[in-house]
């Protein structure tokens, strides 16, 4: 192939693939979606490529509604592939916050990406995209600014319940993955909920709670 070349494979998982390469001379990152052997094949090619579209159209909205993420260079609905920007120069957030959270020195430096992050999701909500798998492997962090990536769960919807289960997500992301996640979710949690932000602050933050406690409900079941 002439115009693209991305021969190294840089993540695999049940889903996909992702391959660094080059893209019309621009560093790249490809997604690649399996074919599923278990579906009816016109069945498995028309959800694989519903679900490409939703994450295409997910990363076009985030920008236009100053969110940042890779830019969107070709999606290619017949080979079932994503290219986009990669993030040069980038780690993880998990990777970055575990790095600042035990120097004292660099609070102020975390709370700006945190409060950076609290802010992003609060304009995606009031945009009704739903990233679908908040976790602070799915944001990376550039020169203390932040992207999102890996839309492939998200949707578009205007339900405070989808919005309140997309910070459970993460909170509960939070709490599995970082040191003082207490800490480190009210700090995005008081940013996504500033009332400069946030259009439907108090119904959000209501059906946080009740999905919280469901999910202590769970829990104790079993």
């Amino acid at each position: 192939m002439s115009e693209d070349i991305y021969s190294t494979v840089i993540k695999q998982g049940a889903e996909g693939r992702l391959y660094k390469g080059i893209y019309l001379q621009k560093l790249t990152i490809v997604k690649e979606r399996f074919k599923k052997q278990y579906r009816q094949p016109d069945l498995d090619n028309f959800l694989t490529k519903d679900r490409i579209k939703s994450e295409a159209r997910s990363m076009i909205r985030c920008k236009e509604a100053g969110v940042r993420t890779p830019a969107l260079y070709l999606v290619d609905l017949e080979r079932r592939r994503i290219f986009m920007e990669y993030i040069d120069n980038s780690v993880t957030a998990k990777q970055y916050i575990n790095s600042l959270i035990e120097s004292e020195s660099e609070n102020e430096k975390l709370n700006i990406t945190l409060q950076d992050i609290g802010t992003s999701i609060a304009k995606m909500h009031n945009n009704n995209i739903i990233h679908g798998d908040l976790t602070t492997s799915n944001i990376l962090v550039q020169s203390d600014k932040v992207y999102f990536i890996d839309f492939g769960l998200s949707s578009v919807s205007s339900s405070i319940e989808d919005k309140a289960v997309d910070l459970y997500v993460l909170e509960r992301a939070l709490i599995s993955t970082h040191a003082q996640s207490d800490r480190l979710l009210k700090v995005i949690l008081d940013s996504y909920f500033s009332k400069k932000l946030n259009k439907n602050s108090k119904e959000i933050k209501a059906k946080l709670e009740d999905v919280r406690s469901r999910g202590r409900k769970r829990t104790m079941v079993g």
